[in-house]
């Protein structure tokens, strides 16, 4: 009998301890790292990004201008006292605007 309440302990002890362990295993580390621009002025910009840039948003004046290491530019567009940024690539498309 005693062997019979032993055992009967010990899966129950495994039973409530053994799922415990899988969700305590289950973590991730998530790194982000955001891009670093540097200040530029709008005339660094090369003369065929800034005419397909003007082409798609001539009615807004660029403000500020800052340059990604991999070619990436941040421009602060302006537009009836509205600001509004926009990262464009090294060719001078859109890639999205905050």
């Amino acid at each position: 009998m005693r062997k019979l309440l032993f055992m009967l302990t010990i899966t129950v002890c495994v039973a409530i301890i053994s799922p415990v362990k899988a969700y305590i295993n289950v973590s991730g580390i998530i790194i982000v790292q955001e891009k670093q621009y540097k200040k530029i002025n709008v005339s660094d910009i090369p003369k065929e990004v800034l005419d397909k840039i003007k082409k798609q948003y001539g009615n807004y004046t660029i403000k500020e201008a800052q340059k990604a290491d991999d070619g990436e530019y941040k421009l602060i567009l302006s537009k009836d006292g509205i600001d509004n940024t926009a990262t464009f690539t090294s060719a001078g498309d859109l890639i999205k605007i905050y």
